[in-house]
């Protein structure tokens, strides 16, 4: 009798959680795991989806947030960009047909802003034509920029061939140009652009330097080039980018831009397309901004201008990205949490068919609790394993989506955590119910079941 019931004490739990009881239980769960191998690993893809989406989701959304807030910071969170813009025609002006308008950011203003807001450092003028640019017989349509030699660095624009060009340049209105990286890749397939020439309408320009691409920005009422030589208005700016200096651009296009269209003629009068303002201070980015809105609708009738402050582009782009991740980041739950159900469901299953497992081990000894711990343990296992390989896939994936369609994906190191632990959780939660169902069977009523 007394062998009888030491066996009993073997098999049964003991008091208290020891590491060859928890060793015991663990190998014990696995074994019945592995007994119904097929529906174990239906039950864990539920939850490999989840996190799996949960840490790609979030890799793709927070690669794009951050290649939006780059070319963002590229435009200076110092800076203030200044925008002309043409007003709307007045009633019965679309119906002459000939007629002159005046319009957008004049020098005049840039001296007022400069001479009464003392944050403000540096005032780079920009006038933007558009016009097709040639080599030999290959063409692109383009804004050509004409600005000044600290442009580049205002911008903060990568010189990659060559060199910008300078001030002897300028005041000497010589004919040299700098390309963007994709509009010299068109224009010189085979051939180094630095050192060539580039031709717009009759004028010849020399190529001195390269440029990666700018940040993507609209351009104010740039000029549509067409087959004959006119010009006319575009709504939005052309792909690619070539500056030259300003003093060029001013002898070479003058300040009056013509187009025609359909026997009607107009003349449109702009000096300065944009202006990019330096402020000294970051804080002060903002209240300068409204000052200088006040100063140039001072002694406008219509609003001929736009004003685009990239901090507060910038705050903006950050408050949408919190908001995207919540939104991306609770879609994912949601397949955390079907496959949490799916858990719940199997192991309910599982409790009916190994209803007379436990009645013989509650009648062996087995307690509540015992039963309670093998099978949340089962659940975790579940759980846990469907999170390793969710952890693997959603870190593999975001890799391929960078390789393949070339796009910025980034992978935050908190993010593989949270979603491993929240697959764990979840086993947890969604396994008490099960383990205590299977818990508070009568012994009796389980011994009978067939």
């Amino acid at each position: 009798m007394s062998g009888t019931r030491a066996d009993f004490h073997v098999f049964a739990a003991p008091p208290r959680l020891t590491y060859s009881y928890v060793k015991r239980t663990v190998r014990l769960g696995f074994r019945s795991l592995w007994m119904h191998r097929l529906r174990s690993l239906l039950t864990v893809l539920g939850i490999v989806f989840g996190v799996c989406s949960v840490i790609a989701m979030l890799a793709v959304g927070e690669g794009a947030s951050h290649e939006a807030q780059e070319q963002i910071r590229r435009l200076g969170s110092n800076n203030i960009i200044l925008k002309s813009i043409k007003p709307p025609d007045d009633e019965g002006t679309s119906a002459r047909r000939t007629y002159s308008i005046d319009y957008g950011l004049t020098y005049d203003d840039l001296d007022e802003i400069r001479a009464t807001i003392p944050g403000v450092t540096v005032v780079v003028p920009g006038r933007i034509i558009r016009q097709y640019v040639w080599h030999i017989a290959r063409r692109v349509d383009c804004d050509i920029v004409g600005t000044i030699p600290w442009y580049s660095e205002m911008r903060k624009l990568n010189v990659i061939q060559g060199r910008f060009f300078t001030t002897e340049e300028m005041n000497n209105i010589s004919n040299v140009c700098v390309l963007g990286e994709s509009m010299a890749a068109e224009l010189f397939p085979m051939d180094p652009p630095v050192g060539n020439t580039v031709r717009v309408g009759g004028a010849y320009y020399r190529v001195i330097g390269v440029i990666q691409a700018e940040a993507a920005t609209a351009t104010a009422n740039p000029v549509e080039p067409t087959e004959n030589g006119n010009e006319t208005s575009a709504a939005a700016g052309a792909s690619h980018r070539m500056y030259i200096p300003l003093t060029a651009a001013k002898h070479r296009f003058g300040e009056t831009l013509v187009k025609r269209r359909s026997g009607s003629f107009e003349a449109e009068k702009v000096e300065l397309h944009e202006a990019i303002v330096r402020v000294d201070k970051q804080e002060e980015v903002l209240d300068i901004a409204a000052i200088i809105t006040e100063i140039l609708q001072r002694e406008r009738k219509k609003k001929d201008f736009e004003i685009v402050v990239p901090l507060e582009l910038l705050r903006q782009a950050e408050r949408t990205k919190q908001i995207f991740n919540v939104v991306l980041g609770s879609i994912a739950a949601i397949s955390l949490l079907v496959g949490g159900i799916g858990i719940m469901n199997i192991m309910l299953a599982t409790v009916t068919e190994r209803t007379r497992e436990i009645g013989i081990r509650r009648a062996l000894g087995a307690r509540r609790h015992d039963i309670i711990i093998q099978f949340l343990i089962e659940t975790v296992i579940l759980s846990c394993s469907g999170g390793l390989v969710g952890v693997l896939l959603g870190v593999a994936i975001p890799f391929a989506i960078a390789r393949f369609a070339n796009m910025v994906t980034i992978i935050t190191p908190w993010s593989p955590f949270i979603a491993f632990s929240i697959s764990a959780m979840i086993g947890v939660l969604f396994g008490i119910y099960p383990a205590f169902r299977a818990a508070n069977m009568d012994p009796v009523e389980a011994l009978r079941h067939e």
